[in-house]
């Protein structure tokens, strides 16, 4: 017979061998037993299996675990997603004399969830296409379903919502994408991304920091392959023009690409002005307005432990 360890009332009871009470049990999941390896006593059975129901490999891209349990709940949808879906019968006694099933469907998804569920592919099909963490995914679904349970956005799209609210998980989690890259795996305008921007963040009463020259020089400079030395200097170039307040009104985007082609112009890693605007998304125009307005004082903006391989008086004036 099986018994029980004495202990809190309220703790599960655990099985045991009277024999060995300190032996690990095996289980037989094909019999549901429990047994002993040391005497092997069967001291438990008819053990519920809630493992999978046939084997799965790591080379198969199977959707779902074909696990007894189901799906696990997910908190964001209204009720846990608790319904039950009732299969097409194919007997005689499923349908009436007319034709007509008997048993119809009660898992008809409410078309809040429906709605919330679209929204939630949306952020994530985005988010992977430009590698954003999965701590970004949940932020940008919570900010998904406070709108949609406040109704605040109503008779925009939800793509848009969708967008919006990946960007604005981005910069609240300290690492800001620009509308331009989010619009590049979004169906939605720029427009209509900064339009929703700035509704969710009065719906929601929440704000965003001010993103700067720093947030985004890394991740460019990556991208160029630019090395830790030209990253460096084009940060210390963008951060002392605006401290010296040489590009007022300028946005930190425009000004880091502006550093960028000033720091490897003077460096053997020379960009040109297209392979930077390719990685930053700013136009050929408007990085020749912003280093217009530090190259005349470029002498000043180099940290002094750079190594020039073209002298400040021979970069070029744009």
């Amino acid at each position: 017979m099986a018994s029980t360890s004495r202990g809190d009332a309220l703790a599960l009871p655990r099985v045991k061998c009277p024999n060995h009470p300190e032996a690990i049990l095996v289980e037989d999941y094909r019999a549901g037993d429990m047994i002993c390896p040391e005497c092997g006593l069967v001291v438990g059975d008819r053990v519920i299996d809630v493992s999978s129901e046939w084997r799965t490999f790591s080379n198969e891209k199977a959707l779902k675990d074909p696990s007894r349990v189901g799906d696990a709940q997910n908190p964001l949808l209204n009720g846990g997603d608790l319904t039950t879906m009732i299969g097409k019968g194919t007997g005689a006694a499923s349908f009436d004399e007319f034709g007509n099933s008997k048993y119809k469907n009660l898992r008809n998804m409410s078309s809040s969830n429906r709605a919330m569920l679209n929204g939630f592919k949306e952020i994530s099909n985005m988010a992977d296409r430009i590698n954003l963490p999965r701590n970004i995914i949940n932020k940008s679904n919570n900010l998904f379903k406070q709108l949609y349970s406040q109704k605040s956005l109503r008779g925009r799209a939800n793509d848009a919502i969708a967008s919006a609210c990946l960007y604005i998980a981005c910069r609240q989690e300290g690492v800001p994408r620009t509308f331009k890259e989010i619009c590049a795996v979004s169906r939605i305008s720029k427009k209509e991304i900064g339009r929703c921007f700035k509704l969710i963040l009065k719906a929601l009463e929440t704000s965003v920091d001010l993103i700067t020259t720093g947030d985004f020089m890394s991740r460019f400079c990556s991208n160029l392959g630019l090395p830790k030395h030209v990253q460096m200097a084009a940060t210390y170039i963008a951060r002392k023009a605006v401290e010296l307040d040489l590009v007022p009104g300028r946005s930190p985007i425009s000004v880091a690409a502006a550093a960028i082609y000033m720091a490897s112009q003077a460096s053997a890693e020379k960009k040109t002005q297209k392979e930077i605007g390719d990685i930053t998304g700013v136009s050929n125009f408007t990085m020749k307005q912003s280093y217009r307005l530090i190259y005349p004082r470029a002498a000043e903006l180099f940290p002094s432990v750079f190594k020039f391989d073209t002298p400040v008086d021979k970069l070029l004036r744009l």
